[in-house]
C-alpha cells in the first residue's frame, strides 16, 4: 500500500514539473495598448487630436431660443413671434508643409413662427476648405471685415455677415497685411430690367470681390470692392440693351477700446454701391409700418439702356462691458438709396437705431434683451408718407 501511494506521489509530481516547463513555454497575451485622446493647443481651447492622426479637431455649436414683438400694422399681422435655432459645427485643422489645412462644417436647424415667419428649415449655413491662402466652399463673404465686434440682433444696414459659395485667394504680407481676391455667388438685391416684371437675364460671371485689410493689438481696418455683372433679357427695339457692371466699395474698421473696459470696442461701416445694391446690406422689398420701398440694381430707361439704381449706407456701433458679466451695445445706421426719374420704385431714405443689454452668468451663456426704432421713408410719390416701427427680442443662448 506504502508502494502504491510512493508511487501516486511520484506521478503528481513530475506531471506537475512537466505541465511547468510546457506553460513557460507558451506566449503570454499582452493587454492592448489604451490610445487615449491628446488634448490639442496649437489652435485653442477645445481642440484635441483624431486618434491614430496629427489632424486637430474641436466639437462646437449654439442653441438659441428667441422671442420677438414687432409693433403690426393692421389686426391681421402678428405681433409676436418664436424662435428656436440649434446649431452643430466641426472645425478640423491638420499642419502641412504648404500651411493649415482646414475643413469647417456648420448646419443650423430652426423652427418659427410668427413675426419669423413660420416651419422649419435645415440650413448648412457654412462649409468650406481652406489649405495655405485659399479658401472654398461656402462661408462668410470676404466684402465684409469679419474682425467687426458687431453685436445687434435687429437689422442695421451695413453687409451683415452674410454666407455665400464662393472660391478666393488671402495673400498674407506679414505684420498684420493681407489682400484677398474672391469669385462669390451674386449678392444683389433685385434687378427689374424689363421695367414691369422684374425680369433679369441669368448671370453670365460670379461676383468679383476683393480687399485690403490690417488686422493689429488696436483693432483692425478693411477697404473692400465688388463687381457685379447687370444682365436683361427685355427686348428694346428687337435688340437686348448692353450688360453693365454694378460695382460697390465700403471701408470698415473695428477700434478696441481696453482703456474703457476690457472687451469694449467700436466699430463703423460706410459703403457706396451703383448697380449692387446687395451689398448694402438691403433685401429686394423692405417695409418699416405702412411705408415701403423696393430696393433694384438696375432697370431700362426711356432710351431702352440699362440704368443702374444707387445707395449708400452708414452704420455703427460701441460696445461696452459695465461688469465682467454684463454687456450693452448701442448701434445704428442711416441709408439711402436713388434711381432716376423714370425708375420703377421711388429713391427713399431709411435709418435704424437700437441697444441691446446682455448678461453673461457663466461662460457660454448669454441673457439679454434688445431694442430696435426704424424708420423708412419713401420720396417722390405722392401721398407716401414715412413711418416708423418698434420691435423688441428676448434671446436666451448657450454656445458651446
Amino acid at each position: 500500500m506504502k508502494l502504491v501511494k510512493s508511487l501516486f506521489l511520484g506521478s503528481v509530481a513530475g506531471l506537475a514539473a512537466t505541465a511547468g516547463v510546457q506553460a513557460a513555454d507558451l506566449p503570454v497575451a499582452k493587454a492592448a495598448a489604451v490610445e487615449y485622446v491628446r488634448v490639442c493647443s496649437t489652435y485653442g481651447a477645445g481642440f484635441f487630436y483624431i486618434p491614430g492622426t496629427e489632424t486637430c479637431l474641436r466639437v462646437g455649436g449654439r442653441v438659441r431660443a428667441e422671442y420677438a414683438y414687432v409693433e403690426p400694422v393692421s389686426r391681421e399681422d402678428d405681433a409676436i413671434g418664436f424662435l428656436a435655432r440649434g446649431r452643430v459645427q466641426l472645425d478640423a485643422r491638420t499642419a502641412t508643409a504648404y500651411g493649415l489645412l482646414r475643413a469647417f462644417v456648420r448646419m443650423e436647424m430652426s423652427r418659427e413662427s410668427g413675426v419669423y415667419g413660420s416651419g422649419t428649415s435645415t440650413n448648412l449655413a457654412q462649409a468650406y476648405i481652406q489649405f495655405g491662402g485659399l479658401t472654398a466652399g461656402r462661408t462668410t463673404s470676404f466684402f465684409t471685415n469679419g474682425d467687426i465686434a458687431n453685436e445687434n440682433w435687429g437689422t442695421v444696414r451695413f453687409y451683415d455677415y452674410p454666407d455665400v459659395n464662393l472660391l478666393a485667394y488671402t495673400f498674407s504680407f506679414g505684420n498684420g497685411f493681407s489682400a484677398t481676391l474672391s469669385l462669390e455667388e451674386g449678392s444683389f438685391a433685385t434687378a427689374d430690367l424689363d421695367n414691369a416684371a422684374g425680369v433679369g437675364a441669368g448671370q453670365r460671371l460670379p461676383d468679383l470681390v476683393g480687399n485690403l485689410k490690417y488686422s493689429g493689438t488696436w483693432g483692425s481696418a478693411q477697404l473692400s470692392g465688388a463687381l457685379h455683372q447687370v444682365r436683361s433679357n427685355a427686348l428694346v427695339g428687337g435688340d437686348y440693351p448692353d450688360s453693365e457692371l454694378g460695382w460697390a466699395v465700403s471701408g470698415q474698421f473695428n477700434v478696441n477700446l481696453p482703456m474703457l473696459a476690457e472687451g469694449d470696442a467700436l466699430w463703423l461701416a460706410a459703403t457706396y454701391a451703383d448697380g449692387a445694391l446687395g451689398y448694402l446690406g438691403f433685401d429686394p422689398d423692405i417695409s418699416v409700418g405702412i411705408a415701403s420701398g423696393t430696393v433694384l440694381d438696375a432697370y431700362i430707361g426711356p432710351d431702352g439702356d440699362i440704368e443702374t439704381g444707387r445707395g449708400w449706407s452708414l452704420a455703427g456701433g460701441v460696445n461696452h462691458y459695465w461688469t465682467p458679466t454684463v454687456r450693452q451695445s448701442l448701434f445704428g445706421s442711416y441709408a439711402r438709396v436713388e434711381y432716376g426719374t423714370a425708375a420703377p420704385s421711388a429713391d427713399f431714405t431709411e435709418w435704424r437705431v437700437g441697444s441691446n443689454l446682455i448678461w453673461s452668468p457663466v461662460s457660454g451663456l448669454d441673457i439679454g434683451v434688445e431694442a430696435l426704432y426704424s424708420n423708412l421713408n419713401p420720396r417722390g410719390i405722392v401721398g407716401a408718407d414715412d413711418d416708423d416701427a418698434w420691435e423688441g427680442r428676448l434671446r436666451i443662448q448657450r454656445d458651446f
